[in-house]
C-alpha cells in the first residue's frame, strides 16, 4: 500500500514538472500579473492590524500598542451609527434596484437590425462612462442649479415651481444613482451584449418558423441564454452592497443634504484624513469589507441552492 502511494505521488510529481517544462513560457507570462496582485493587493493586508491598535506613526506598526476590539467598538457606538449605516443602504439598495436596466437595454439593443442605428447608440451610451467623476458631478450641479439648470428650466415651461434639487436631501438618493444609471448604462451593457452574441441563430429561426414573436424570442430564448451571466453579475453587486463610491458622493455631498448623503465612506474619509484617527478609519473600513463579504458569500449560497449557479 505504501510502495503504491510513492509510486502514485512520483507519477504525480513527474507530471507536473512536465506541464511545467512544457508550458514554462504561459508561467512566465503570467508572472508580472502575479507580482502586482501580491504587491498592491496582498501586501497592503499588513496593515490591517492597525485596526486592532492604538496607531502611533512615530511608533510605526508593529511599535504600536494593542487596542483589540476598540475601534469597532467605538464606531457601533456612534451616535450616528444607525444614520450611517442607513444612508448606505439606502443608496446600495437603490442602485441595485437599477441593476435590471442594463439587462433590458441590452435586450432591446439585440432587437436593431440595422447595424449604423445599432453602432451610434452603443456609441452614445457608451461615452459617458470615460468622463471623470468630476465632470460628471460637475454636469449634474449644473442640470439641476435652480436659477440656470436645464429641469428647472424645463419645470419652468411647464409652469411649475423652480427647487434647489441639490440642497433637499430627500432628493440626493434619485440625484445620486439616476446619474449613475445615465453613466454607466450602456458599459454595464456590453457583457450582456456578448453574451447574446452567442445565442445559436437557428434556435432563434426555428422559433420564429413555429410562430414565436420577439417577445417570445426575448423571454423564451435570449433571457434564459443569458440568464447565468445576469446571476453571477447580481451575485457580484450584492457582494459590494455597503462599497458606495466615496468621490461622486461627496462631490455631491451640501451642508443641507448631509442628513441623507453621509455614508461610510465619506465618515471614514473624514475621521481618517481630516481627523487623522487612523486606527479608527482602518477599523470601520475593515467592518466595512467584513460585512460585505459575509454578504457575498450569503448571496452566493442562495444563487446555488436557487438556480446551481454560483461564482465557486
Amino acid at each position: 500500500m505504501n510502495i503504491m502511494q510513492t509510486d502514485l505521488r512520483s507519477a504525480g510529481r513527474r507530471t507536473r514538472m512536465k506541464w511545467l517544462k512544457n508550458g514554462w513560457q504561459l508561467y512566465v507570462l503570467i508572472l508580472p500579473a502575479v507580482i502586482y496582485v501580491f504587491l498592491m493587493n496582498y501586501l497592503p493586508l499588513f496593515g490591517v492590524q492597525i485596526a486592532f491598535k492604538d496607531y502611533r506613526p512615530s511608533k510605526g506598526i508593529l511599535g504600536s500598542s494593542w487596542a483589540g476590539l476598540k475601534y469597532f467598538r467605538q464606531f457601533i457606538n456612534y451616535p450616528n451609527f444607525g444614520l450611517i449605516i442607513t444612508n448606505t443602504l439606502r443608496i446600495s439598495l437603490y442602485t441595485l434596484l437599477t441593476f435590471p436596466c442594463a439587462v433590458i437595454f441590452a435586450l432591446l439593443l439585440n432587437e436593431i437590425q440595422h447595424t449604423g442605428v445599432k453602432k451610434t447608440i452603443q456609441m452614445i451610451t457608451y461615452a459617458p462612462h470615460f468622463l471623470s467623476t468630476v465632470v460628471v458631478c460637475s454636469m449634474v450641479l449644473l442640470f439641476l442649479r435652480k436659477d440656470s439648470g436645464v429641469i428647472n428650466n424645463l419645470l419652468s415651461l411647464l409652469g411649475m415651481e423652480r427647487q434647489e434639487f441639490i440642497n433637499v436631501a430627500s432628493y440626493f438618493e434619485d440625484i445620486y444613482v439616476w446619474s449613475g444609471v445615465w453613466q454607466n448604462l450602456g458599459w454595464n451593457s456590453i457583457i450582456y451584449i456578448s453574451a447574446l452574441s452567442s445565442v445559436s441563430p437557428d434556435l432563434v429561426e426555428a422559433a420564429r418558423i413555429d410562430g414565436a414573436n420577439r417577445m417570445d424570442i426575448i423571454r423564451h430564448i435570449n433571457i434564459p441564454c443569458i440568464a447565468p451571466t445576469i446571476i453571477i453579475m447580481l451575485i457580484l453587486a450584492c457582494g459590494s452592497i455597503l462599497s458606495v463610491g466615496f468621490e461622486k458622493t461627496f462631490l455631491l455631498q451640501k451642508s443641507l443634504n448631509l442628513s441623507r448623503s453621509q455614508i461610510i465612506s465619506t465618515y471614514t474619509y473624514e475621521v481618517g484624513l481630516k481627523n487623522s484617527q487612523y486606527s479608527y478609519s482602518a477599523a470601520i473600513g475593515l467592518f466595512n469589507t467584513v460585512v460585505n463579504f459575509i454578504l457575498l458569500i450569503l448571496v452566493n449560497g442562495v444563487a446555488r441552492r436557487v438556480s446551481s449557479i454560483s461564482i465557486w
